[in-house]
């Protein structure tokens, strides 16, 4: 019997607990859930955390969770889905905002390679708000990210933003 393959990507710059929620989900759902760590970022975006830092601190928060595996991929996201044997990428849709690009997107995917699905998964609404670039602008302010991180995130955006306080 074959495994059913979930890819669930991003640049995770940093993880979230929106993410890791989204993942935690999706790997009740499916037989393994792949966190994709993109080393590619868009050209608007300069990434905070180098892709070692990124997936090594998934790689952590996950490391109880038996059918989550955090690799990272430099590739065509459907070209990384066939060497990994997945169909399925699971997306986080926070609000109506993120659904036109991310419809875009799974679109393009499904043209790309039509055995491909994407299954769109809401956040728990704690975090339905929250985003990466949000966590590390309230950080940069001195604001309370405690609730919406994982410790490991938030000793590392202390060691990265902070470290000489």
């Amino acid at each position: 019997m074959t495994q059913t393959i979930a890819v669930y990507p991003g640049t995770f710059d940093p993880i979230t607990n929106g993410h890791i929620d989204i993942a935690k989900r999706a790997a009740r759902i499916f037989d393994k859930v792949i966190v994709a760590v993109a080393s590619e970022v868009s050209p608007s975006k300069r990434p905070l955390f180098s892709v070692e830092e990124r997936i090594e601190m998934a790689r952590q928060i996950f490391e109880d969770c038996p059918n989550i595996e955090v690799q990272g991929f430099h590739s065509l996201l459907v070209h990384y889905m066939q060497a990994v044997k997945a169909d399925v990428i699971i997306r986080g849709l926070r609000a109506v905002s993120d659904f036109e690009y991310e419809f875009q997107m799974a679109s393009l995917n499904r043209c790309l390679r039509p055995e491909v699905e994407t299954l769109f998964l809401t956040p728990s609404e704690k975090y339905s708000f929250i985003s990466s670039t949000m966590i590390k602008e309230a950080y940069r302010l001195k604001g309370e990210v405690s609730d919406f991180i994982h410790p490991l995130v938030e000793a590392e955006l202390h060691r990265k933003l902070r470290g000489s306080e």
